[in-house]
């Protein structure tokens, strides 16, 4: 359908825009189809996939060279493509560490696309830039974190842990890689290990050790590594603790680990993409005095602060070593395009503190959030989803065919189901592989599974805040019956 406005004269050709009355009645229709999304989302399945040569002959038209109907366009994307994915906020949607959003969020990201913000230099966004530091006092204070720590939005965990490590590797190693040597757990994120080959360092350099029997990083045998690593010439100066691992939310021993870095002058990072949320509510309030004590601090406000991707957070204890490591001489290689950007007064340019010059107002979708709610919706939130992993292990514990294999920690438990007769350990792990993949066939809920101490055990994270106890009963009984059926040969 060629476009047209009121009058039904043809859109003019080569210009990019669209006359009032065509952007309103789009802009209209598109926010009628996400609060409808946001209101009918678990009348869906938790997971719609569609194989590639069907979403080629959805979308893998030629490059279009004249245009088509706006409201029509949205409409198309609204019911066929971008539902094919992963329905996070589904209340049975259990896997990963998803995030939920929220609304005020999501008019955040239109309204920043919308004013084109940028929070980089001050010359070019003040606004912005006031709008990323008062987000990020609010989200220090969330956390029990004290005056002087401060830091910089990014897209989520993984860039939050490079931007870290780099600040740790320059404040530590004054460009000298010889020798150098970090510090983690086995069950720290992925985004470590190519966050130190990013940065320049061998295979070798990372240290990752065996877990204890709690999949936390034993700092004893931490400890004596680093001894090992001193004794040999190695230049130990970072380790890494991670604050709910990905497969069992377990925390890493952060009081004694801090001691060990005050010890042996290492750079402590701890990486808490999702749970380090948790010291913002009462229970979790113990968690503060061990954030407090680490160098830097990974934080995803797009996993337990239930907003929409991305938005990720990288903190400092002393944030002026952000800006030592990626603020660059705008007099090299610079032709003095950019030197009105340069801060005056009390300005302060965000670009100087990361790794990217351009940058979306992440933050807004936080700071708009927590004035649309207040933090104590926040607070009830995360509690909420603490509540609702207790409640489940409960239920695995009393099942006579279930049985709790980890504790519920953040917000995370594993288990398995116990086989009706006596398997060996293959076939034992075939069954929970085989009952994940029922209960997601069926498409009322998903659950997955990883692994822990080396067998496959099914997973529930249980942060979604609209999830409830018949949500998890119902999750359990597809669990059971699907490991029945597999059993039966049905």
């Amino acid at each position: 359908m060629t476009p047209r406005d009121a009058s039904g004269a043809l859109y003019r050709k080569g210009e990019l825009a669209l006359p009032v009355d065509v952007m309103r009645a789009a802009g209209h229709r598109a926010i009628d189809l996400i609060v409808e999304r946001l209101h009918t989302v678990a009348q869906h399945p938790p997971h719609a996939v569609t194989d590639p040569a069907n979403l080629a002959g959805l979308i893998g038209e030629p490059l279009p060279e004249e245009g088509g109907d706006l409201t029509e366009l949205i409409e198309w994307l609204s019911r066929e493509i971008l539902p094919l994915g992963i329905r996070f906020d589904h209340p049975r949607c259990l896997a990963f560490v998803p995030t939920t959003g929220n609304y005020p969020a999501t008019l955040a990201d239109l309204l920043t696309s919308a004013h084109l913000s940028v929070p980089g230099a001050w010359f070019v966004g003040a606004g912005p830039t006031g709008i990323e530091l008062a987000a990020l006092s609010w989200l220090c204070d969330l956390l029990g974190l004290p005056a002087g720590w401060g830091g910089l939005f990014v897209s989520g965990g993984s860039v939050a842990n490079i931007t870290a490590l780099a600040a740790a590797r320059d404040h530590h190693l004054d460009g000298d890689l010889t020798g150098a040597r970090l510090y983690c757990s086995t069950q720290a994120h992925p985004s470590i290990a190519r966050a130190v080959h990013l940065l320049g360092f061998g295979r070798d350099q990372l240290v990752a050790l065996p877990p204890d029997s709690g999949n936390r990083l034993d700092p004893h045998r931490l400890a004596r590594r680093i001894d090992r690593d001193l004794a040999e010439g190695q230049r130990p100066f970072a380790v890494i603790g991670t604050l709910g691992t990905t497969s069992t939310g377990a925390l890493d021993p952060l009081p004694e680990l801090a001691g060990l870095c005050r010890d042996h002058g290492l750079w402590l990072h701890v990486d808490g993409a999702h749970g380090a949320a948790y010291a913002a509510t009462e229970r979790g309030r113990p968690l503060r005095a061990c954030l407090q004590r680490a160098d830097s601090l990974t934080v995803d406000p797009h996993k337990w602060l239930f907003q929409p991707y991305e938005a990720g957070c990288v903190l400092l204890r002393d944030p002026a070593l952000l800006k030592n490591t990626f603020r660059m001489d705008r007099h090299f290689l610079d032709s003095g395009y950019l030197h009105p950007a340069q801060p005056r007064g009390g300005q302060i340019n965000l670009d100087d503190y990361g790794p990217q010059q351009s940058r979306g107002l992440r933050a807004l979708k936080l700071w708009l959030s927590l004035k649309t709610f207040g933090a104590a919706a926040f607070r009830r939130a995360i509690d909420h989803g603490v509540d609702l992993a207790e409640y489940a292990a409960a239920r695995i514990a009393a099942h006579p065919c279930l049985r709790l294999e980890t504790p519920p920690s953040l917000g995370i438990l594993t288990f398995t189901c116990r086989p009706a007769t006596a398997l060996d350990a293959a076939s034992t792990d075939q069954l929970q592989r085989a009952v994940s993949q029922g209960v997601c066939a069926d498409g009322r809920a998903m659950v997955l599974t990883t692994r822990v101490h080396g067998r496959v055990v099914l997973r529930l994270c249980t942060i979604n805040p609209a999830s409830t106890r018949p949500d998890i009963d119902t999750t359990l009984d597809l669990v059971v019956d699907a490991a029945r059926k597999r059993q039966d040969g049905t």
